[in-house]
């Protein structure tokens, strides 16, 4: 018998003959409703587990230890210093209605040590906070790209998108930390070092431990929040190059120029428009009662600051050459 005919198309020949080309249509096509949930690239357990990989990646580097290190020393320093200075008496005064953030606070501190956490922030903030959140904001993708490990992130498959709000998210998870571990330091060092009891407001009254707790605790989120526009700004910087030192350089560089542009009379009318001009408006939240006009300012410069070049750092970063 021939081959042509042991070949019959009805025969078994046929179905065993058909081979991979048979299988590539429906037979060898997994269906779609058994398809891994896991493998979608719009699936919110990916997104979540990229996020905690990102969160959990920055804060397992030395460097943001150090960071953290430095700034809860700050208030151990100066509550030190407060109390050599002082002899651990009282100094008096009464944070009147025309006090000032940093040294209302500071005189302020020796009777009650609650007033470390204000006066710390007032200090950190210009400079050490904004500045370890530049360094972080400044290496989130530029990091990536100097150690080589970019194009790995982008073939897991992340998406450039969710790599970028993932990284975004994990700089403002460092500012969260970062303030409340200021905050949380200046409280102990601040009850350890000095009494506490009942709070002087800004405005001259009183109020209980309880609620100067809760204004304190208002007052670091506040400072967190202040961050936001800054972290975006790096964030876009770091999608500029491929250099991390160059991108923290960069961003601490553009921190240092609003501050000084932000500090000269003469530029008053751009001054609201400078991230870092309300940044100081937290002094409001220890005022009775609050005064929100600042706040609510600062609060929309943040997500301005936020919106524009965080759209600007998604416009640079989707259409970027990933060569690194």
């Amino acid at each position: 018998m021939s081959q042509a005919e042991t070949a019959s198309p009805t025969g078994t020949g046929a179905e065993s003959g058909a081979g991979p080309k048979a299988r590539t249509g429906t037979q060898g096509r997994r269906p779609r409703n058994l398809r891994n949930p896991l493998r979608s690239s719009c699936n919110p357990l990916r997104t979540l587990g990229l996020l905690r990989s990102e969160v959990g990646t920055t804060f397992r580097r030395h460097r943001t230890y150090a960071l953290l290190a430095v700034l809860a020393a700050v208030p151990v320093l100066i509550g030190i210093a407060v109390r050599i200075e002082t002899g651990g008496g009282g100094s008096g005064g009464g944070g009147g209605p025309d006090g000032g953030a940093g040294p209302a606070f500071l005189t302020q501190v020796t009777n009650n040590g609650l007033f470390l956490v204000f006066a710390t922030l007032a200090a950190t903030l210009p400079v050490f906070l904004p500045m370890a959140v530049g360094v972080v904001a400044g290496d989130a993708i530029a990091g990536e790209a100097s150690a080589g490990t970019l194009r790995y992130l982008l073939v897991a498959p992340a998406g450039r998108t969710r790599l970028l709000l993932a990284k975004y998210a994990s700089v403002l998870t460092f500012c969260l930390v970062a303030t409340f571990v200021v905050a949380a330091s200046a409280l102990a060092v601040g009850a350890l070092l000095f009494p506490v009891g009942e709070v002087t407001t800004i405005s001259g009254t009183r109020i209980g431990f309880g609620e100067g707790l809760a204004r304190a605790g208002l007052t670091a989120a506040v400072v967190a929040a202040s961050m936001v526009g800054f972290a975006a700004l790096g964030l876009f910087v770091s999608t500029l190059t491929n250099s991390g030192i160059g991108a923290m350089a960069a961003t601490v560089g553009l921190l240092i120029t609003a501050q000084i542009l932000d500090s000269i009379p003469q530029l008053s009318g751009i001054h609201p428009y400078l991230f870092p001009h309300y940044w100081m408006s937290f002094a409001d939240v220890l005022r009775e009662p609050v005064l929100w006009d600042d706040l609510v300012k600062n609060f929309q410069l943040q997500g301005l600051y936020a919106a524009v070049f965080g759209s600007a750092a998604w416009a640079r970063f989707t259409t970027k050459d990933i060569t690194t």
